[in-house]
């Protein structure tokens, strides 16, 4: 099973999380956070980070999502990166972090193209008609 790691501004991480568990129903395995703050040093985010990882990773790798493409948290994740082992997503969303563990026991890459899929497909302009107005 591959792990799933997320880093995110403030508390952004742990509400997916809630929200993934609400979602599928279970609780999530090989799945954490790792919430940056505003006064963090990400050097020493880094050095958790890394922790975190050989916590989650089984030998099926890691997937890490991060919130915003070119902001700390997902700074933080470039230096986690290792080709084929540890690869990386931002603007990570609802749809993507379920799609994410739905398709875990897969290989890291067809993960990683069903969660970009879901987290791009997740976006909808929902219309007045195609809502149910009972």
């Amino acid at each position: 099973m591959i792990g799933i790691l997320i880093i995110s501004h403030e508390n952004f991480g742990e509400s997916l999380i809630q929200c993934a568990t609400h979602v599928i129903g279970e609780k999530l395995q090989q799945a954490m956070v790792l919430s940056v703050f505003a006064h963090d040093n990400p050097d020493d985010v880094v050095v958790g980070a890394r922790e975190l990882l050989r916590q989650i990773d089984m030998g099926d790798g890691v997937l890490v999502l991060s919130d915003i493409y070119g902001a700390t948290p997902c700074n933080i994740a470039c230096q986690l990166i290792k080709p084929g082992k540890v690869e990386c997503l931002a603007g990570v969303n609802l749809p993507m972090l379920v799609r994410a563990l739905t398709y875990r026991n897969e290989p890291l890459a067809v993960m990683i193209e069903k969660a970009v899929s879901g987290g791009k497909d997740g976006i909808l302009h929902v219309r007045l008609e195609s809502c149910d107005a009972g």
